[in-house]
């Protein structure tokens, strides 16, 4: 393997960017040009493709359009016209494009004398389809969260602190520790956080939640921590960035916390970030999403939406649970589809509609008391989509 150099790669664009970016990286076959293999329907793909390949491997980057990505006269015509003005022989990547194309694409490299190669969609393990006798090879885990979203028409435009400061990682170990204590007044120090988003001044505190012990024991362990003061019955937010860490950024820096600690236990474990905000491209323009906790392991996206509101009960289809769901199930597919997957943290138990609907999309949840071992599904979750994949 290491004597095999091979500067010029050809890759089939499609829908699956993660397997065209892989070999790109990996210090072993990393290519000094890519030609990208485009059919008509794939060339916004290919663009941001490009972007990706040029900015996080370096690597020059040329087009090849077919007109008809089903036509497989067409394109072994196609395919051997670029083998013929290609000087020097390259090495295909026949994992993406549509069927037909690998196909033709194989028997044209095989004609040649040219290498093919194929990597498995979720081990990243790259197999020498032609000359068959060549070893496979463990693709680096080298993809930044930045460009795995770009090569799906994302950008990102904003993200949380990797910096948690101490006061705030203790009071979110005692929020976890307590959650039998406080599972039902944190719903409603969300709801006066809530109405305080214009003003960062929330309305008079009302006598009965008062009258809890929880709820002002909660109250307490969050103006020690300096993010709220209590003056005139009325909560009171130094800023915007403390008044969102009351309503539920603090579950949010929980998690990306477990996340980044399993990094030393787990080497496939890539890029970790926190409060993404991005933007993506669409037919219609651009659109907004944030993503909570967004991670990658062995160049699969995974994504974290946290949730600390009250779960209402009667609608199924409306609601933080058929929110989080809906969100993460339509982020899944675009990011990548088998290469993305989703899990749902509540602070708060979920019900049981929304659970099943979770799981019938493949949405891991973790919720209530299962929250004190976070760690451990987090990380059982991973394991088992390598497994399972």
């Amino acid at each position: 393997m290491k004597n095999l150099s091979i500067p010029h790669h050809v890759y089939l664009v499609s829908e699956d960017a993660a397997p065209n970016i892989t070999p790109a990286l990996d210090r072993t076959l990393r290519p000094t040009e890519v030609t990208l293999v485009v059919s008509p329907d794939m060339n916004q793909r290919a663009l941001w493709l490009s972007r990706v390949l040029k900015q996080a491997a370096g690597v020059k980057v040329n087009t090849w359009q077919v007109d008809d990505a089903w036509d497989v006269e067409h394109l072994l015509e196609r395919f051997m016209s670029l083998l013929e003005q290609t000087p020097s022989l390259p090495a295909l990547n026949a994992t993406g494009g549509t069927k037909p194309m690998s196909i033709a694409a194989f028997e044209a490299f095989r004609a040649y004398e040219c290498p093919v190669f194929y990597v498995h969609p979720f081990t990243d393990e790259l197999y020498w389809l032609h000359p068959q006798h060549l070893p496979s090879h463990q693709l680096e885990d080298r993809i930044k969260l930045r460009h795995f979203l770009m090569a799906y028409g994302a950008e990102i435009k904003s993200e949380g602190s990797s910096g948690i400061l101490p006061a705030y990682q203790a009071l979110t170990e005692h929020l976890i520790q307590e959650i039998q204590q406080y599972g039902q007044v944190i719903a409603t120090l969300n709801w006066y956080a809530t109405l305080a988003e214009e003003t960062l001044i929330s309305p008079p505190l009302q006598r009965d939640h008062l009258q809890w012990p929880a709820f002002t024991k909660l109250l307490t362990r969050f103006e020690d921590a300096g993010v709220l003061q209590i003056k005139d019955a009325c909560l009171i937010f130094p800023d915007e960035t403390a008044r969102a860490f009351v309503n539920g950024g603090w579950l949010e820096q929980y998690v990306y916390l477990q996340v980044v600690k399993l990094r030393q236990q787990l080497p496939i474990l890539q890029d970790v970030k926190q409060h993404l905000k991005i933007t993506r491209s669409t037919a219609t323009g651009k659109i907004e999403n944030e993503l909570d906790v967004a991670f990658l392991a062995n160049n699969r996206l995974y994504l974290i939406e946290c949730k600390t509101r009250r779960f209402p009960i009667k609608k199924p289809s409306e609601g933080p649970g058929a929110e989080a769901i809906y969100k993460l199930d339509t982020l899944k597919e675009l990011f990548g589809g088998l290469h993305c997957q989703g899990m749902i943290v509540s602070y708060l138990p979920m019900r049981d509609a929304d659970i099943h609907r979770a799981r019938d999309l493949g949405i891991e949840i973790c919720q209530a008391g299962q929250l004190q071992n976070l760690s451990h599904y987090i990380q059982a979750w991973i394991l088992a989509k390598q497994i399972s994949s």
